[in-house]
């Protein structure tokens, strides 16, 4: 990915140059799960693969399971906004938006598998970004159901659609599927009481 440099790490601001260097780690993550998966990555692999010291890595990053999550949250916080202006019904935008969100997972199988892993982790630094990542799960579900709805409603989709992508990981339904499997649990919330 290209874009312009975050300025902010799991919790710091960074100069321009520190932004730089954490998206060049972050990008190096990626290929080297691709070549070597989860068991092969380490943080010193990745900033070899970025041309910087494993200190300078260490500086920011304090595992690879960190940096594993800062990776998928960079992804989900750049989607673009969930259309709430469109004519479609709030099962399709509901669906839209989920395949939004599961297009990051189709890329990599062995990047998906090593993103939920990483998610496990009970350090601070992997708790804090999974609690982002959650919000913008969240925040995407609510938007796309617009304005409302019973928060346990959103909770059930949202663990809805945690528990499809577990599926998926599994290899019991694919990943393509997830997007239609929960505007399916959607629908059916529809015809319990919730409007569609």
């Amino acid at each position: 990915m290209t874009d312009a440099p975050v300025l902010e790490a799991t919790r710091r601001r960074l100069t321009e140059r520190q932004a730089e260097v954490v998206r060049q780690l972050v990008d190096a993550t990626a290929a080297e799960v691709d070549e070597d998966g989860y068991a092969g990555l380490t943080v010193r692999n990745v900033a070899r693969r970025a041309g910087v010291a494993p200190a300078t890595a260490y500086n920011y990053f304090s595992s690879k399971d960190h940096l594993l999550a800062e990776l998928l949250w960079r992804r989900m916080a750049a989607l673009p906004p969930v259309d709430t202006t469109s004519d479609g019904s709030m099962v399709e935008r509901l669906a839209e938006t989920v395949r939004m969100m599961v297009l990051l997972t189709t890329e990599s199988p062995d990047l998906v598998g090593a993103c939920t892993t990483a998610l496990l982790s009970s350090t601070p630094d992997v708790r804090h970004l999974r609690d982002r990542i959650g919000s913008v799960i969240h925040q995407r579900i609510v938007a796309a159901l617009g304005p409302g709805f019973d928060p346990t409603i959103v909770r059930v989709l949202e663990t809805t659609y945690s528990g499809a992508l577990l599926m998926a990981g599994m290899g019991h339904m694919t990943y393509a599927e997830v997007p239609a499997f929960v505007a399916e649990a959607a629908r059916l919330m529809a015809g319990a009481g919730m409007k569609a």
